[in-house]
């Protein structure tokens, strides 16, 4: 891992890591028994492979839109597989995935990743370093949600 002119932005880019890769191995216990996702208007909950689609597309999201922000070169992130596709494709996808993460970012001043803040593509304010932190945060409510799932259909 390079080292970062704002070391913060590596430790996020870091704990992203951390936490996407542990949503995967819980993903994958859930996979293996056969979780059933509570019903829900929400597309990206129809199944586990949509899910795990969209917590991908989402990391994916976030990246791309940090660059854009801050003028930087677009990461060049492929797509996430398609539902069908991603059980087969996961692992391969995600350590794709955190690579594609691990450089963006490196020479962005300390300053630009706490002023000025823009908007997301859900329409709320945040600045570059709140970005990460919810890009650390999503894989880590997921998981807390498949393991509630996985206790609860358990009997426990």
């Amino acid at each position: 891992m390079p080292q970062y002119k704002y070391n913060g932005a590596r430790s996020l880019v870091l704990l992203h890591e951390q936490y996407l890769t542990s949503l995967l191995h819980t993903w994958w216990d859930a996979k293996s028994k056969n979780l059933l996702l509570p019903e829900t208007k929400d597309q990206d909950y129809e199944s586990l492979d949509k899910l795990l689609r969209h917590i991908f597309r989402a990391a994916r999201g976030y990246m791309t839109w940090m660059c854009d922000k801050l003028d930087l070169p677009d990461p060049e992130i492929d797509p996430v597989p398609e539902p069908s596709q991603i059980s087969g494709k996961a692992d391969v996808y995600l350590k794709y995935l955190l690579e594609k993460w691990r450089l963006p970012l490196v020479n962005v001043e300390e300053d630009l990743f706490y002023n000025p803040t823009y908007k997301s593509r859900w329409g709320v304010d945040y600045c570059i370093d709140a970005m990460l932190e919810h890009a650390v945060m999503h894989p880590i409510r997921h998981e807390f949600q498949l393991r509630n799932l996985m206790e609860a259909q358990a009997g426990g």
